[in-house]
């Protein structure tokens, strides 16, 4: 809650509370997930290993990515700036089957409302973002999902 100051210890105890703890939480998973998933690491200073799908959608405040691996491996992340769920958002994938949610920031376990996409959804054959799939998401409010094949 106060600067850090070389005087004194950092204010650990704010970790007791469940909101610290929860942010806390989250960040462990953030840092866990970019370790252990090669799309959201390897690449990152090669323009292959980043696609746009939602770049100008300024009305509903959402953008979207592709993170892509070596081996072609793809993360989609889609991020909402506004404290609206997004919900029945549209994003183009590459692939056909079920894209799995593997992190929401807005989990109740990080201290938000739950809303999301019950684990995963399965892409349908609607053209979207210059795919010719697509799958139907809950982009949560003020926060960001991504979504593994």
């Amino acid at each position: 809650r106060t600067e850090w100051n070389h005087d004194s210890s950092l204010d650990w105890h704010l970790h007791e509370q469940p909101a610290h703890r929860q942010i806390s939480l989250l960040l462990g998973e953030l840092n866990h997930l970019y370790r252990t998933i090669p799309a959201l690491h390897q690449r990152d200073h090669d323009p292959a290993g980043f696609r746009w799908l939602a770049i100008d959608d300024a009305a509903h405040s959402v953008l979207a990515y592709e993170r892509i691996a070596h081996d072609g491996s793809i993360v989609i992340a889609a991020h909402n700036f506004t404290p609206v769920p997004r919900h029945n958002y549209r994003l183009g994938v590459p692939t056909a089957g079920l894209w799995r949610e593997i992190l929401n920031t807005d989990a109740e376990t990080f201290g938000g409302s739950g809303q999301g996409n019950l684990g995963g959804v399965e892409s349908t054959p609607v053209r979207a973002h210059g795919h010719e799939l697509s799958i139907n998401v809950t982009v949560p409010p003020l926060g960001a999902i991504f979504l593994q094949r």
